[in-house]
């Protein structure tokens, strides 16, 4: 076995996500005492990763790989590696896990709860971080893995996560008596997953605001009843209950939505950002104010309704589908564009981060 290895990471600057660096390091491949080394294979970057690192300080993301640099980071992103050694019983060398890595070559991890199912990494600086995104999932325990999908797994499965379990708290809270759903940056994976999780409900309208140039693709994803450009926001007209369901953090557009929709404005939810790398801001002009939406809130009072088993179980299933749904016709909704090293990694973060990127298009990047 090799005593020592390279390490490869790319670092980016906090408060410019268009700038990042490559660093390579020497270090000793024998783990420590109860600890595992994984080499991580591929990652997904997505606009979700920019929002991720945009709220870095607010959700604390820059907190769960630590560069030990002030003013550079480890964009976190979903991915799948490989263990290369270890020193805990019952993980072994050659399992593959599917979990959240820093854009780095390796990973040295002190795995704890070890179950059939994978395990939670207890490292110390991550023990006050959120813990759904402290699990890695082993794949061979996995009914919903397969190594044919894992492009698909890594570009869709954190994005429908909060699809599902917004559809989930919105249908739970019965829409806060709203008819009318206006989803802001509808062209979004989140926010369309969100609008097919919902499925086509009896006497609810879903409305997608979108750009212009955005608007045909929205129109052929079918899961919205009606799509308008941001600049016609005052053709949709203001005769019932509406909620705002807010995936680009524009304060602008807010303000614009809220005073349209006035007394009629039920609630006000803001899931994220597709558009604003500003720090969250949940503040309107007037109406009701944002709420953050939080899908491992949601997660843990499922957990208590369901168990574990049922959650899994409904995501597992909606996730199929809606693979099935992405790649299914003759135009798909997603074209998955794959890319080798860290260069690519380089260029895809600065294209997300300046709005280059086609909605249509999902990078995974091959490390």
């Amino acid at each position: 076995m090799q005593s020592s290895c390279t390490v490869t990471r790319l670092i980016t600057r906090k408060n410019a996500l268009d700038q990042s660096r490559i660093e390579e390091l020497q270090r000793s491949l024998i783990p420590a005492a109860g600890e595992v080394i994984l080499k991580i294979d591929r990652c997904a970057l997505t606009t979700n990763n920019i929002t991720y690192a945009a709220y870095g300080n607010s959700m604390n993301y820059w907190g769960f790989f630590p560069t030990g640099l002030e003013q550079w980071g480890h964009v976190p992103a979903w991915g799948f590696a490989d263990v290369v050694a270890s020193d805990v019983a019952g993980i072994k060398v050659g399992e593959r896990f599917y979990g959240y890595f820093p854009i780095a070559s390796h990973l040295w991890m002190r795995p704890e709860r070890v179950t059939e199912r994978g395990f939670y990494d207890g490292a110390e600086h991550r023990l006050g971080l959120t813990s759904a995104y402290n699990q890695y999932t082993r794949c061979s325990w996995d009914s919903y893995y397969s190594p044919e999908t894992e492009n698909l797994q890594i570009l869709l499965k954190p994005l429908f996560l909060t699809s599902s379990m917004l559809a989930d708290f919105l249908q739970d809270k019965q829409f806060f008596g709203a008819t009318r759903l206006v989803f802001s940056s509808a062209s979004s994976k989140t926010a369309y997953g969100t609008a097919v999780c919902l499925g086509n409900l009896a006497g609810v309208e879903r409305v997608a605001l979108t750009s212009t140039g955005n608007k045909a693709f929205v129109e052929s994803l079918g899961c919205y009843e009606r799509a308008v450009s941001y600049a016609d926001l005052a053709d949709v007209p203001n005769d019932r209950a509406t909620l705002y369901v807010d995936f680009s953090g524009d304060l602008e557009l807010r303000d614009q939505v809220h005073r349209h929709f006035a007394g009629q404005l039920a609630y006000s939810c803001f899931a994220g950002s597709a558009q604003s790398t500003d720090e969250a801001r949940l503040t309107a002009i007037e109406g009701p104010q944002p709420v953050f939406f939080f899908a491992p809130i949601q997660i843990r009072k499922r957990n208590a309704d369901w168990g574990p088993e049922g959650v899994s179980q409904h995501i597992g299933e909606g996730l199929q589908a809606f693979f099935r749904k992405v790649t299914a016709s003759e135009a798909p909704l997603l074209k998955v564009v794959e890319s080798q090293g860290y260069e690519a990694a380089q260029s895809v973060i600065s294209r997300l981060f300046h709005g280059q990127v086609a909605p249509v298009e999902g990078h995974v990047i091959r490390l």
